[in-house]
């Protein structure tokens, strides 16, 4: 056991090393040709701080480990929005642009709710699959519409939160280090995530755990440790619209994005029944975490610590209730 849980404290770490390497090159071999921050921003960076989610779902879809894929998502976006938003505000408390309240939280919202109503008929075909991918797709030339349109009376705010947020990142000038940090960053999210998923699967069977508490717990949290790197620093940095919009952007990606493309490899099913196997009430706790930001800033459009100590104690509730249906 203790080996087991070794190898996957490694994976994690190749998936979040990875995933920062991957970033570092693809953002700076994207800016050494000419692309724009806002851009790299809605893609590279979207993407890259993403890609564990990506990766691990679409290695357990193709394993057949369709409830660490499906647990995954759910609970990184339980994860993202209780936990490590909470943190973030009880570092620092957290404003946000008008449009994150208008805009983006209902889009996560509405995109929660269409992957709840995808998912009662027990499982994620690849035409469903299709849909979701298409969605982020969609999602991401809408963000760089509203980012760059004159005319919105955000867009400046948004535009300059998203080239602060590229600028940050180490600008590598070598492109044969750009192109080593991009293929061994590419490396270690795979290696890790296949290491992840193993360690994963053998420690279920060591405690007798189903696919869905490991997928909802240690690989969630796991690879959302980027998101939470990123959100604290941003927190305590004041970058208050990077910590939000990062983690509600996240949460979107996740499930557009990565039960998309799991999906698409490989048709997901829901052992058990999505009511019977209580999935449904991991999916509404997701729906209810990430509306609670949006009921905390609707007014003053900030979330202060005693809002980010509540969302750490529904965090805690979650498990606990988790950990009691053993």
């Amino acid at each position: 056991m203790t080996l087991t849980l070794l190898f996957c404290l490694i994976g994690f770490a190749m998936l979040y090393y990875g995933a920062e390497w991957l970033v570092k090159g693809s953002s700076s071999l994207a800016r050494s040709l000419g692309v724009t921050p806002i851009v790299i921003g809605l893609t590279v960076v979207a993407f890259g701080t993403s890609a564990p989610e990506l990766v691990v779902s679409l290695i357990s879809s193709i394993k057949g480990k369709s409830m660490i894929a499906v647990g995954n998502v759910v609970g990184s976006n339980i994860c993202n929005i209780s936990l490590i938003l909470g943190l973030a505000a009880v570092f620092q408390p957290l404003t946000c642009d008008r449009s994150v309240i208008k805009r983006d939280i209902p889009i996560m919202l509405g995109v929660s709710l269409y992957l709840l109503v995808l998912s009662l008929d027990s499982k994620l075909g690849r035409i469903e699959g299709a849909t979701l991918f298409c969605g982020i797709i969609l999602y991401t030339f809408f963000n760089y519409y509203f980012a760059v349109k004159p005319d919105n009376p955000g867009s400046g705010g948004e535009a300059a939160a998203i080239v602060s947020e590229v600028e940050d990142i180490v600008y590598i000038t070598s492109r044969q280090k750009q192109i080593v940090l991009i293929v061994v960053g590419i490396i270690g999210v795979v290696a890790g995530a296949q290491i992840v998923v193993e360690s994963a699967v053998k420690i279920m069977k060591i405690l007798g755990v189903s696919e869905k508490f490991i997928g909802l717990t240690i690989v969630a949290f796991g690879t959302s440790l980027p998101e939470l790197a990123t959100s604290v620093v941003a927190a305590l940095r004041k970058e208050m619209d990077i910590s939000i919009g990062n983690l509600v952007g996240s949460n979107v990606f996740n499930i557009m994005c990565v039960l998309g493309v799991a999906s698409l490899a490989r048709p997901i099913s829901i052992p058990g029944g999505f009511v019977e196997s209580g999935l449904v009430i991991d999916y509404l706790v997701m729906m209810f975490t990430s509306f609670l930001p949006w009921l905390f800033m609707r007014k003053t459009f900030t979330i202060t610590r005693k809002g980010g100590l509540f969302l750490l104690f529904c965090y805690g509730g979650y498990l606990t209730y988790l950990i009691m249906k053993l």
